[in-house]
């Protein structure tokens, strides 16, 4: 059975920064790239960061410089580094195995002052 769960969500002043983490479980995590969304209040939900099997990354162009996704394999997890955090990025970040129909429950962000 697939599972992802995220943490690491919370209340943070613009500038700031948090680590949003991913742990996986019921499948090969090593073989699946994996991928970061978040749906903003009243928006759809858009892609923000995806790592493949080898480790590269790409990112949506709205977070470049400022996040870094990466993964532990070791671990099953895939984390995703958010600096220079901006009242845009709040919303609630979802964790997905990529292309897939399998969704983490989200983690919330909410970037205020």
């Amino acid at each position: 059975q697939v599972q992802l769960v995220e943490s690491g969500g919370g209340l943070v002043q613009p500038g700031g920064s948090l680590t949003l983490s991913c742990a996986a479980s019921g499948f090969t995590f090593r073989n699946s790239a994996m991928t970061w969304y978040r749906q903003a209040p009243g928006k759809e939900r858009e892609l923000v960061a995806t790592i493949f099997e080898a480790g590269g990354p790409a990112y949506a162009d709205s977070v470049k410089g400022r996040f870094t996704i990466s993964r532990d394999n070791a671990k099953n997890m895939v984390y995703l580094q958010m600096n220079s955090l901006k009242p845009d990025d709040t919303g609630r970040y979802y964790c997905r195995k990529h292309l897939s129909v399998f969704w983490g429950q989200g983690t919330q962000v909410i970037v205020s002052s």
